[in-house]
């Protein structure tokens, strides 16, 4: 009995002993619960976040608050944009009229070719700028009264039609461009700008002046312009006449004063 106690004994004490876990093993079951608590628990991960779930739980939510933050922003820019293009309009304005007041003094001055470069920067900085428009004209005209003392009559008339294209009832070109027109013997082309001139100020004297002083000066030129006309008629029909052995000396022209028509006789 004594020997069966013992063996039970010994029993026991290797049931003991397999019931206390090593070190070893103690350590390595410690790690793996530090391992899982660190990777949060989830088995099916191995304790990672994988990119597709961090996408599919956060990103919703993020772009949701960057195009609500796009959408604040876009406003404020398109602002600063829109004041930005107004500062550049008037930074333009300034240095167009600066360049328009140099010219001013340069032709106050007689120097009328350097008068016209300052003119035509003013003119060049404010291209195709919609709140330019008075300016440009202002300058085109300046232009036109540059080149009138210059002698360059045609140059007067296409600058000073720029100006009224941009200011139909800028009076100061249309005096300009009827000062060319008569220096050039544009007797009619004149007197038509005189004569827009009183329908936008009838109480201007000095285009009324120019009309009646024009005028004669109009119907002049077109008698000249007739008897030219009539001088090449004339030799046309002779050559065709010549073969014949006629000229136009043989057709007279009567005027018959009741109609105011004429009638033609042959005469040898």
């Amino acid at each position: 009995m004594v020997l069966i106690e013992t063996h039970h004994d010994e029993q026991q004490q290797q049931q003991a002993t397999k019931a206390i876990p090593s070190s070893s093993e103690t350590t390595s079951d410690t790690v793996d619960a530090a391992s899982s608590n660190v990777g949060g628990g989830d088995a099916a991960s191995d304790g990672f976040e994988t990119a597709s779930e961090r996408d599919v739980s956060d990103n919703e939510e993020e772009d949701h608050a960057h195009d609500q933050q796009s959408s604040e922003q876009k406003g404020p820019d398109s602002y600063q944009d829109a004041l930005n293009d107004d500062e550049l309009e008037e930074k333009a304005l300034a240095q167009a009229n600066d360049a328009k007041m140099e010219g001013n003094k340069l032709f106050g001055n007689g120097h009328y070719e350097e008068a016209l470069l300052q003119y035509g920067i003013a003119l060049q900085v404010t291209e195709e700028m919609p709140t330019s428009v008075e300016i440009r004209s202002i300058c085109h005209s300046n232009r036109g009264v540059c080149f009138l003392k210059l002698g360059k009559y045609e140059e007067t008339i296409k600058e000073c039609t720029k100006a009224l294209e941009l200011n139909p009832s800028y009076v100061k070109a249309l005096v300009r461009r009827g000062e060319a027109h008569e220096k050039l013997q544009h007797f009619e082309e004149a007197i038509a700008d005189m004569t827009k001139i009183l329908e936008l100020d009838p109480s201007n004297e000095q285009a009324r002046k120019a009309i009646r002083r024009l005028e004669p000066l109009a119907a002049e030129k077109r008698e000249k312009m007739k008897e030219e006309m009539i001088g090449k008629l004339k030799e046309l029909g002779n050559s065709v006449l010549g073969r014949f052995g006629m000229s136009v000396d043989n057709f007279k022209a009567v005027k018959d004063p009741n109609t105011g028509s004429y009638s033609i006789s042959f005469q040898r």
